[in-house]
């Protein structure tokens, strides 16, 4: 077993790069949303670069990283099977299927967009670009912490996060609409 921590090590790194691209594909929904509103010439110049970076993202770096560190956590947990008898284990595993529906939510408007298809507002993707960071949050600090309570202290300072990061967009659009260039 002396190469589990190599595998360990691959897990994590393509966790990273998972998280990565999961974090910067809805800033690229964000810009493609706003080009899509321009005029032309540069709705069409703008759209054709955001959705080339997008898919480069979504098929070269995030879909990749999401199977490569699934088979390596699949492995680990092969070669450890007690950590499925852990309860903070259940709460992580959990939190991983809601990465995976985000995951897949995210395929749905990465399609759309694609496809010119503009059904979400750029506001709305700013938001929705921190649903990966709450569940990062809860996976940390469960692995961490390796508790099935204390990770509940972790997703209260996630909603208090969640709360300012509110705040934060609210006082930022307004910034925002008062001068459209910041």
């Amino acid at each position: 077993m002396e190469y589990y921590n190599y595998i360990k090590a691959l897990h994590l790194i393509f966790v990273v790069t998972w998280f990565a691209g999961l974090f910067y594909i809805p800033r690229l929904f964000v810009y493609q949303i706003e080009a899509f509103h321009k005029p032309s010439p540069d709705k069409e110049i703008l759209g054709v670069q955001l959705k080339l970076m997008a898919k480069r993202l979504w098929f070269i770096i995030t879909w990749p990283s999401a199977i490569l560190a699934t088979i390596f956590a699949i492995w680990l947990l092969i070669l450890q099977p007690f950590w499925l008898q852990q309860p903070w284990m259940h709460v992580k595993l959990t939190f991983v299927a809601l990465l995976f529906l985000y995951q897949f939510q995210t395929h749905v408007y990465f399609k759309q967009l694609q496809n010119d298809v503009v059904k979400k507002t750029s506001n709305f993707m700013r938001m929705y670009n921190e649903g990966a960071t709450f569940i990062l949050f809860a996976v940390v600090f469960l692995v961490i912490l390796k508790s099935a309570i204390n990770w509940i202290f972790g997703v209260i300072a996630i909603f208090v996060l969640g709360l300012l990061l509110m705040i934060g967009f609210k006082v930022y659009k307004r910034i925002r609409d008062k001068n459209p260039n910041a």
